[in-house]
């Protein structure tokens, strides 16, 4: 089995879109979609991509999407902070009836057998046990033990940091598949393809014509998000120094 995991998509579309034509380029069986399809620029286009692929696909609730769903359902929450808030207005209203209740169908984890990567894989957005941890390659062993001690799975795939690694925690395996659409590190749309082993993947895709895309929304951060998403992301050594202050204990 040959599966696609896309993580972090935030209305990217762009870059979603040329993902996409990599994944049926590699011919995969499924795809699993890792959670905050939302928010960003293009998030009703987004999810009807999403709903229209003609490949099987499983998808997980992420931190951004029960947000967003917070916010239909008129409550601000204060992990958003108030720069974001406007935005995430926003991005409710664009999201119809229908979107949202797909948004709500979607589980915090699934699980699928992976006979070729030693059998069950676990995938969630941040970690097994929620949708907000923070950790990277760099957190050192002993603040994750615990967590994945108890994941009962060979491998375990999760997002949420938007940056990919590849590692072992305890005798899981722990791989973070990047973000489809908003990068820290060199510009493009990272995802993985699952088979025979774990291969990180990056898409370049046609930046600027991206950035242009996003900027004609009417998303209230439409510049910032081209500007900082598509053509220069943060450095990954400087969101390692980012996270390394918010990361769990």
């Amino acid at each position: 089995m040959r599966i696609a995991a896309l993580y972090d998509t935030h209305s990217n579309l762009p870059a979603l879109e040329a993902v996409l034509a990599d994944v049926r380029r590699e011919g995969v069986d499924r795809i699993v979609v890792g959670g905050d399809v939302v928010p960003g620029p293009m998030p009703h286009e987004t999810i009807a991509c999403l709903l229209d692929l003609d490949i099987p696909t499983h998808f997980l609730r992420g931190n951004g999407d029960r947000e967003v769903l917070a916010q239909i359902d008129g409550n601000d929450s204060s992990a958003i902070p108030a720069s974001f808030r406007e935005s995430m207005r926003w991005v409710a209203a664009q999201v119809s009836d229908d979107d949202a209740r797909v948004l709500r169908s979607w589980p915090p984890t699934i699980r699928l057998n992976v006979p070729t990567l030693g059998g069950e894989v676990l995938f969630c957005h941040a970690t097994p046990r929620n949708d907000v941890d923070i950790f990277t390659r760099l957190t050192p062993d002993e603040r994750l033990d615990r967590i994945f001690a108890h994941a009962d799975a060979s491998v375990v795939v999760c997002g949420h940091t938007h940056m990919q690694f590849d590692r072992m925690i305890g005798s899981t395996r722990v791989i973070n598949a990047g973000s489809v659409g908003m990068p820290f590190g060199e510009p493009g749309a990272y995802w993985l393809l699952l088979g025979r082993d774990v291969e990180l993947r990056r898409t370049t895709y046609a930046l600027e014509a991206a950035a242009e895309r996003i900027r004609a929304t009417a998303y209230p951060q439409a510049r910032e998000f081209a500007e900082r998403n598509v053509l220069h992301p943060p450095s990954e050594a400087e969101m390692l120094e980012v996270f390394s202050r918010a990361a769990l204990t």
